[in-house]
């Protein structure tokens, strides 16, 4: 009895999640707002690639993949879902929010089938299993699907958030060396960031691009651009910008020991990092050397208890 009220329970906030998520509601300014976002990239021009131009299997794999981010991307923007600190992870790794979630669901559908799939391949094998194991694993395996990108997501966008921090270090002794050599403030950024074609260089390249698009100072696009994808120091390097956008011998200096510290920092996390992996091979070792002691002992006692 207990069982079947709990599953009937579980089935009836799933409908009520299903009908309350595809529910039509009252059309918006952020629904409209998504849905034209929709169509100009629908009408985006691209290049197929040979990877894209795989198996007609793939192809529309990746096809219901799409329409599924898309679907979910307007009705993030109407039902208003933020997504928090995941927004600038995902802006961070250029993903949008259909796309998680539609990977967030799919995860959650795979994993969801293979507690199904295990118990008739049981069933099939000779041994049966109680069906209310594989309906609770196949709950709890959907859960856990659902929230392993969220997972994933956090993992790599902190350590490219790393990989940006030092790369943030670089830029300002770029851009000090370019003020040293004449140039302009606004004329030494976006010298700087044309130096190289990593990623953090590009995404900073194009934040001083689209301030002279909009008619906005290059100091304002790289607050905007590290509060987007969360990096401390560029909104630091934007406030100090700001203060001293007018004198270029003041701000060179700054910008080389903001460097230097950024660098220091750097080393100092790298330091940190390389203990901890030396106490885990410490601990590692110690743990191999006790079970090969009690490896060599064991015959010995058991003899003794024996006795």
């Amino acid at each position: 009895m207990i069982a079947a009220l709990f599953f009937g329970a579980v089935t009836g906030l799933g409908v009520y999640a299903f009908v309350r998520v595809f529910l039509r509601p009252r059309p918006g300014v952020a629904e409209a707002l998504a849905r034209i976002s929709r169509g100009q990239r629908s009408m985006t021009t691209h290049t197929t690639t040979a990877y894209e131009s795989g198996g007609a299997l793939d192809r529309r794999a990746r096809s219901a993949f799409a329409s599924l981010s898309d679907r979910l991307e307007v009705l993030a923007a109407d039902r208003g879902w933020e997504l928090g600190q995941q927004r600038a992870d995902l802006a961070l790794m250029g993903r949008t929010r259909g796309t998680h979630l539609a990977t967030k669901v799919a995860t959650g559908f795979g994993l969801f089938l293979l507690a199904p799939f295990v118990w008739t391949m049981t069933t099939v094998a000779g041994a049966p299993l109680p069906t209310a194991i594989p309906a609770v694993a196949a709950l709890a395996f959907a859960a856990f699907g659902f929230f392993l990108p969220d997972l994933a997501l956090r993992s790599e966008a902190a350590a490219r958030r790393r990989d940006f921090r030092r790369s943030v270090g670089v830029f300002l002794d770029l851009v000090a060396m370019n003020l040293a050599g004449g140039r302009g403030l606004p004329e030494a950024l976006l010298a700087a960031a044309s130096v190289g074609d990593h990623w953090s260089m590009v995404r900073i390249r194009q934040a001083l691009a689209n301030a002279r698009l909009y008619g906005t100072t290059p100091w304002v696009a790289l607050g905007d651009l590290g509060r987007e994808i969360d990096v401390e120091e560029l909104k630091e390097l934007s406030g100090a910008l700001v203060l001293a956008a007018d004198d270029g011998a003041k701000i060179r200096s700054s910008l080389s020991a903001r460097a230097a510290t950024l660098r220091r920092r750097e080393l100092t996390q790298a330091e940190g990092e390389e203990g901890e992996k030396s106490q885990s091979m410490l601990v590692a070792q110690m743990l191999i050397s006790t079970a090969f002691l009690l490896f060599l002992a064991y015959p010995a006692v058991s003899k003794l208890l024996a006795a």
